[in-house]
């Protein structure tokens, strides 16, 4: 079994709270994730129902069912167990979860029609930054020393409001390859995004990207050098906002 290394505590939480990073890290995911006495696949039903039972029907859910299906949950098989679920811990929570898992299983003969249509590959399940996704994302790294990936969203997919953090230079490009989608910055008018169109993201600006809400989109993006660099992810892009775009 290929061993889980996760790092999110430490990344989010490691100045604020250490000993929580510290728990997160090494302990919940570092020894009881990797204890064998139990499936991955099974750890991860397990988890999900925990997470839907208890009302956790947000990123968290999110992010663990993306990492069901990708140890092995099918279709049929979350519809069934949130539909279990349904029966004894809420029907509403039921509701919830099937219009979150509906998303990440979509129709595999989509994703292959879009893949195909496009010049790279849409890659992996985005699962290290899935938390920071509204939706389905997929990253395809086209070379990790440059710092350039394809990074691809399902329809409606878009990544949380953020900032590429720099005391000098910095910054990230980004040029669509396909599909379309979309690019705001804070208080500045959205930019569609169509293949071909190329925008200069400057450091130190809030703003996010993603798919519209009938089509797939992919675009590259190219980490520019810079001093002390980073990315403070920040709230989600909230649904009346999206829903109002063209």
């Amino acid at each position: 079994m290929k061993r889980i290394i996760q790092t999110a505590g430490r990344d989010q939480l490691g100045d604020f709270a250490p000993k929580f990073a510290h728990f997160n890290d090494d302990i919940l995911f570092g020894e009881q994730w990797n204890d064998e006495s139990m499936s991955i696949k099974t750890k991860c039903i397990v988890t999900v129902t925990s997470l839907i039972a208890s009302g956790m029907v947000d990123s968290s859910l999110n992010f663990h069912l993306i990492n069901a299906k990708n140890n092995g949950v099918s279709k049929n098989e979350i519809a069934a167990i949130i539909s279990q679920i349904g029966f004894y811990a809420g029907w509403p929570k039921a509701w919830a979860a099937f219009n979150l898992a509906k998303k990440i299983w979509i129709d595999t003969c989509e994703k292959e029609d879009y893949s195909s249509s496009i010049m790279l590959p849409i890659g992996e399940p985005n699962t290290m930054f899935a938390k920071y996704f509204k939706g389905q994302s997929y990253l395809y790294p086209v070379s990790s020393k440059l710092g350039l990936y394809n990074v691809t969203f399902e329809p409606k997919c878009r990544n949380n409001w953020h900032i590429h953090k720099a005391t000098s230079g910095g910054g990230q490009l980004l040029i669509c390859i396909g599909g379309n989608g979309y690019y705001q910055e804070e208080g500045k008018n959205v930019i569609k995004m169509q293949p071909g169109t190329i925008v200069e993201i400057p450091a130190n600006v809030k703003h996010w990207h993603g798919a519209t809400k009938d089509s797939w989109f992919s675009h590259l993006a190219l980490e520019i050098q810079g001093e002390n660099t980073s990315t403070e992810w920040l709230e989600e892009v909230i649904d009346e906002s999206y829903e109002e775009l063209d």
